[in-house]
């Protein structure tokens, strides 16, 4: 017996070491993601072409009818039409990235996404431990799930980098919020390893948990990019005034995507994961009616987990919506994960219930 709890002793220990080995490998790839964005802004061509193209692409009338010939009888091609994600949204191309076009810049970032994932891999080691040393999920507080969290972000962020997706300006983002989630789970919501409450005993913890913690990241990812879409919408409406935006914001902005690429992607991240939250949701209420004999009981918890659901389900129908498209959807957008954040900080931490788990 002593032999077992010197173990699980000896593997939290290794799991707290390996968080705040990911933390250090985090902050490096942080000042290569602040070398791509810089080295990048040096990129004049770059920036020039990505300028001139959007410029073009803005004032150029849509193509009608082209007549070509083929063999002497007149093809009549069908007009180009272009789907915009957002109800005014400009015909712009995409940015050229946080490296601007920039050989270098790109080189950091690169360094940037290996160190990344290199973080990655020790925390997940270090939430592997974590498991390991109380022998059972690594959910039961809050530390738990902050430092479960995270590992999930980053790996959603890495899988859509493997699938070729346009999401590396997000890493700079990425990794900050990561270091402030670690560094707030280390600071004030670390607890020892412990067993479970009875309530929590369920194998209904490896599924409502687990999915309420990918909702969560994938939900921070897609507000990630509502975000920006609203600074760059800004920013395409000030050149398509005539106006200049300034120095700082020109140099980032332009080396991202578009702002209808910007909307469309958010919009298919919420709307991919916004079904699997509805699963949480019928989860939790069935293991409620298994642990304490009832389904639903408007505790503080179940509330806001139904008011992100609304927030969430009203984004999504406003988005659909050709009066709500744009900038209105995306408050709604950014209102609905304020209301996830709250759901988890807020509601754990200030107000009491039958979810009051966060072992502070």
């Amino acid at each position: 017996m002593q032999l077992a709890l010197a173990a699980n002793e000896n593997l939290a220990h290794i799991s707290n070491v390996l968080i705040y080995s990911s933390m250090a490998v985090y902050t490096l790839a942080f000042f290569a993601h602040i070398a791509e964005w810089v080295f990048g802004s040096r990129s004049k061509v770059g920036r020039t072409a990505a300028a001139l193209a959007g410029k073009a692409a803005a004032s150029a009338p849509a193509p009608a009818v082209t007549v070509r010939s083929q063999g002497g009888t007149a093809v009549l091609d069908k007009p180009k039409v272009v789907t915009r994600a957002a109800a005014g949204s400009r015909d712009v191309p995409d940015g050229p990235g946080a490296a601007g076009g920039d050989a270098q810049g790109d080189l950091y970032g690169r360094i940037a996404v290996s160190l990344t994932t290199l973080g990655f891999l020790v925390e997940a080691a270090g939430v592997l431990a974590r498991a390991l040393s109380v022998q059972r999920a690594p959910w039961g507080n809050m530390y738990e799930f902050s430092i479960t969290f995270s590992t999930v972000a980053v790996g959603a962020y890495l899988v859509l980098l493997a699938l070729k997706k346009n999401v590396r300006w997000m890493g700079l983002l990425l990794v900050t919020t990561v270091l402030l989630d670690l560094g707030i789970a280390t600071t004030w919501l670390y607890t020892d390893s412990d067993q479970l409450v009875p309530a929590l005993h369920s194998y209904w913890l490896y599924i409502h948990v687990s999915t309420a913690i990918i909702c969560g990241a994938v939900f921070y990812i897609g507000a990630a990019g509502t975000l920006l879409y609203l600074f760059r919408d800004a920013y395409e409406a000030k050149l398509e005034r005539g106006e200049q935006p300034g120095r700082f914001a020109t140099s980032v902005l332009e080396r991202v995507p578009a702002a209808g690429s910007l909307d469309k992607f958010s919009y298919r991240i919420n709307a991919a994961v916004f079904p699997l939250w509805t699963f949480t949701i019928i989860a939790g209420a069935i293991w409620a009616g298994d642990a304490w004999g009832r389904y639903w009981g408007w505790d503080p918890k179940e509330v806001w987990s139904f008011v992100t659901w609304v927030a969430y389900a009203c984004y999504l129908h406003a988005r659909a919506t050709a009066g709500w498209k744009g900038r209105k959807a995306a408050y709604l957008a950014l209102f609905a994960f304020a209301c996830w954040i709250w759901n988890y900080y807020g509601v754990n931490i200030l107000l009491n219930g039958k979810h009051s788990y966060a072992g502070l």
